[in-house]
């Protein structure tokens, strides 16, 4: 995920109080108040489009082509086709398309002016097409590239800290509203990009500000357009009841069978991704083909539309939960199946963000085991969401908060069991997870919990 942040090796360190007190420091805010409106306009306008091309293209072309409703097989054209852009754009473009999403969430730097059109192309084919990937790490870079490039047009030797802190500045725009909540896209760009320390404040406030900034343009932009905010969110969520002995037993088995599941679909992807990249254009429209098949079996076999295994699951997640009852214990087993297989092919060759589609498959998980004795529907359903974005993301705190605050107020009463999930979910991630080879030369010494 790029997420711009001054790094600890920054030659010129200084104290935050006198940097929060400087000159300089309220024009670094103006300029996050400044930049924060064009970044969130060109984030909405990236999510409207993606928006409006997913039911043209899987919809509406099919039956402007003469065709009574979608074919059963339109999702092979669909895919090939945006396996094929989304190869090109990786291959030909500067930047490679962006965050390579088989390595999660981690930090990096904002991409150069000359490297967001490849992001753009790449995530657009992927996203548009149908690949089960989410909308979250192209805009953060979009969004932080935006920011840093256009402070760059009126001031060409901004200082390397400010540039970072512009540049998280625009991620943070760009993300304000997508998760439901510009504070958690606030926790989710800490978490994933390490900040702490006395420096917390000095990067975090431009970029709540920006966020804040961004959230009015979506909402102002969502009312304007009638084109809504494309924020997460769960409307009518069915009431929970207060957590029993029985459902600290179930967190137990989510967050461990999460982890198992995680670790799997990682595991598969990074191995499927060594084969993409010897024969980047093939390969990707093999596997775009793949994501198809799999769609059209899930939809063959259950009699459920192939939509629900096809893109990210963010739109899906609300129908999952205030339908569950037309969904049976069969349908939602091959539901997490084939949707995480999909998931795992589409990590290895797509580009895009991991979150929505973890999510997706943790809450089919969750609703699948609440048909067992013990588990309530809604407690499943939060479990399902924060172990396995644990699993996918390694970060335990934003986990908790997907769950929870997507949930309303129903999350209150499960955020216990979601922690329990998580907490499980998460450790177990690290012990299954192989340990990657020390560098040569480099002897790797165990870590240790006391002082020297």
């Amino acid at each position: 995920m790029p997420v711009a942040t001054p790094g600890p090796a920054d030659p010129s360190p200084q104290d935050p109080l006198t940097l929060l007190r400087s000159r300089s420091y309220l024009g670094l805010l103006v300029m996050a108040a400044l930049v924060g409106v064009p970044v969130s306009a060109a984030a909405f306008g990236f999510l409207a489009l993606v928006g409006e091309l997913q039911p043209w293209i899987y919809t509406d072309l099919p039956k402007a082509l003469g065709f009574d409703g979608t074919p059963v097989w339109w999702p092979l054209p669909l895919l090939a086709v945006g396996g094929l852009l989304t190869g090109l754009a990786v291959q030909y473009l500067p930047g490679h398309g962006g965050h390579e999403p088989t390595g999660g969430f981690k930090s990096g730097g904002t991409p150069r002016p000359i490297e967001l059109p490849g992001v753009f192309f790449a995530a657009l084919a992927t996203l548009a097409f149908g690949a089960v990937l989410g909308p979250e790490s192209p805009l953060l870079a979009l969004g932080g590239g935006l920011a840093v490039a256009a402070v760059r047009l009126f001031k060409r030797d901004l200082p390397e800290r400010a540039s970072a802190v512009m540049g998280a500045a625009g991620s943070f725009a760009a993300i304000s509203s997508l998760l439901g909540s510009p504070l958690l896209g606030a926790f989710l760009l800490m978490e994933a990009s390490g900040l702490g320390g006395p420096m917390l404040g000095v990067v975090l406030v431009p970029g709540l500000l920006a966020a804040g900034i961004g959230a009015l343009i979506f909402v102002g932009l969502g009312s304007w357009t009638g084109l809504g905010t494309y924020s997460l969110a769960i409307p009518d969520v069915p009431k929970a009841t207060t957590p029993t002995a029985a459902e600290f037993g179930w967190a137990l088995i989510v967050g461990l069978s999460a982890a198992f599941l995680g670790v799997g679909i990682r595991w598969l992807a990074v191995r499927l991704k060594t084969h993409v990249e010897r024969r980047r254009l093939l390969a990707t429209v093999v596997l775009g083909l793949v994501v198809a098949g799999l769609a059209i079996g899930y939809a063959e076999s259950t009699g459920k539309p192939a939509t629900d295994v096809l893109y990210s699951g963010q739109v899906a997640l609300n129908p999952l939960l205030s339908q569950n009852a037309a969904y049976s214990v069969g349908t939602l087993l091959l539901l997490v199946l084939f949707k995480g297989l999909a998931y795992c092919v589409s990590l290895s060759s797509f580009r895009g963000g991991p979150i929505f589609p973890a999510m997706f498959v943790g809450a089919a998980g969750g609703l699948l085991l609440s048909h067992a004795p013990g588990l309530s529907l809604t407690a499943g359903f939060a479990m399902g969401i924060g172990a396995m974005s644990a699993a996918m993301l390694r970060l335990p705190l934003v986990s908790v908060l997907l769950a929870t605050l997507l949930i309303g107020s129903q999350g209150l009463t499960v955020m216990p069991l979601v922690i329990v999930a998580v907490v499980v979910s998460y450790v177990a991630t690290a012990r299954l997870t192989p340990r990657p080879d020390p560098e040569p030369g480099r002897e790797e010494k165990p870590p240790s919990l006391q002082h020297p």
